[in-house]
């Protein structure tokens, strides 16, 4: 069987995947990932990735067949590299950023009508990290040949063929204007588009693997290397390739993607966690861009246990809410940065923490799809797939509309494999989604009206 090796960057954690060119998972190896501390600055272990990524494709090619590879990553993120490796680590987007560079970069920065996406806190902008190391470290940077996403850097290790792509540029960098098609003004300002290699298509073939990696890794010579694509625009690639592409989409994970076909991008409001992705066509799609996952890790605290109804219901009852915001960027709530709080008595327990996280994130989720103005009906995707109470306590908040979920619980790393299929000028795909019923949970609707007007969230557009 014809199999596609799948590399899965996350945030927080890595996964190697054996994919059938249909989109059935056979396997997965997975490891954290973590990152060094400075100094020079908190870095991206790249070499323990690749001499893992190298380990793992070694134990598939054992047992699969493999035909391609590809990889897909979190955004935002760039390695600057010469003719040998990185010209500098690459830098973690979570570091802390020296107190110069937010003001320089205020200076500098495209505006929200450019690119559809606000400054943000630290060094979450790739234009930004690439102002900080232009000047703390101007060696390194001026012997940079190129710019690559974390998808193509891999393809790039494997097989020498630097490109860039749709995707990866324009995933919240300030690198790309989604309007015009084009780089932002910053990038030739400053002449750093010698630094970006010429555009490919994710499902491109760039080429095969390098002959010397093949022979020490058991890696078939004929290995095909795809050009690759951003995570979240992975998992929407599935939707796409299924026909679902006028649904709109909540793509769950460390960070919480909404994707909203058709919304016009002069209705999004940076102030709200609102920006301009594209897909893989080069379609830009007003979106919505908070970190659920990770406020949800910090608000369940250590050893998360499943939670109930009755969990959720008695948090309801007892007027415990969780307000914004649990992660150090504002999110979707201005000003709420690192000041969450929790009202009322305090959850008891390990599952009860857990259900105040997953009712906290229904909240945040349900403003997001009010801020989408996403109407009749969503599919939930992602880690909080996974999750039994997340998409009917969804459900319970929006009345009216229809909720459904994607049984893959890696569609990412599946749609990522989709391109192999799309390359191949195979068929469309299916998607399997299963109906969330509304959560039956007493006082809901007047506990959720109490957390928008603490909150400030937007009220529910009508039906």
């Amino acid at each position: 069987m014809s199999v596609v090796a799948v590399l899965d960057v996350g945030k927080t954690n890595l996964k190697l995947l054996a994919v059938t060119p249909e989109g059935a998972v056979l396997e997965a190896i997975r490891a954290r990932n973590l990152s060094l501390p400075g100094p020079p600055y908190l870095r991206v272990d790249l070499a323990a990735i690749e001499a893992w990524l190298l380990r793992a494709l070694g134990e598939l090619a054992r047992r699969h067949r493999l035909s391609a590879f590809v990889a897909t990553g979190y955004g935002s993120s760039g390695v600057l590299v010469d003719e040998t490796g990185p010209a500098l680590p690459m830098l973690d987007y979570e570091t802390e950023a020296p107190d110069w560079l937010h003001d320089a970069y205020a200076a500098e920065a495209p505006g929200f009508a450019e690119t559809g996406c606000a400054i943000g806190a630290g060094a979450q902008r790739l234009a930004k990290q690439l102002l900080w190391l232009e000047r703390d470290w101007p060696e390194g940077f001026a012997r940079a040949r190129h710019l690559l996403a974390l998808p193509q850097y891999f393809a790039w290790r494997l097989g020498g063929v630097a490109a860039s792509e749709i995707t990866t540029l324009a995933a919240q960098t300030h690198l790309w204007n989604p309007q015009a098609g084009d780089v932002t003004a910053i990038v030739d300002r400053r002449s750093w588009r010698r630094l970006i290699p010429p555009r490919r298509n994710a499902w491109d073939v760039l080429g095969t693997i390098r002959p010397d990696l093949a022979a020490a890794h058991g890696l078939p010579t004929d290995l095909a290397l795809l050009c690759g694509v951003h995570d979240s625009n992975a998992n929407y690639h599935r939707f796409l390739a299924a026909g679902l592409g006028d649904v709109p989409l909540l793509s769950t994970g460390t960070w919480i993607i909404g994707f909203r076909p058709g919304l016009a991008l002069d209705r999004l409001d940076g102030r709200r966690g609102m920006v301009a992705n594209v897909d893989v066509d080069g379609r830009p799609i007003g979106c919505t861009l908070h970190m659920g996952g990770r406020e949800w890790e910090r608000i369940a605290g250590e050893g998360p246990a499943d939670a109930s109804t009755a969990d959720v219901a008695a948090l309801v009852a007892a007027g415990t809410l969780a307000l914004p915001g649990f992660a150090d960027s504002d999110g979707l709530f201005p000003g709420r940065g690192g000041r969450g709080e929790i009202l009322g008595p305090p959850p008891q327990g390990s599952a009860a923490r857990s259900a105040l996280a997953t009712l906290y994130t229904a909240l945040c989720c349900a403003t997001a799809l009010d801020l989408l103005d996403a109407r009749d009906r969503v599919i939930v995707d992602g880690g909080f797939a996974a999750n039994p109470l997340f998409a009917p306590l969804l459900a319970a908040l929006r009345p009216g509309h229809r909720v459904e979920v994607s049984a893959a619980p890696d569609g990412s790393a599946v749609g990522a494999a989709l391109l192999w299929a799309r390359h191949q000028g195979a068929p469309p795909a299916t998607v399997a989604l299963l109906p969330a019923p509304p959560l039956a949970v007493p006082g809901l609707a007047a506990y959720a009206e109490r957390w928008r007007s603490l909150t400030g969230a937007p009220g529910r557009p009508a039906l």
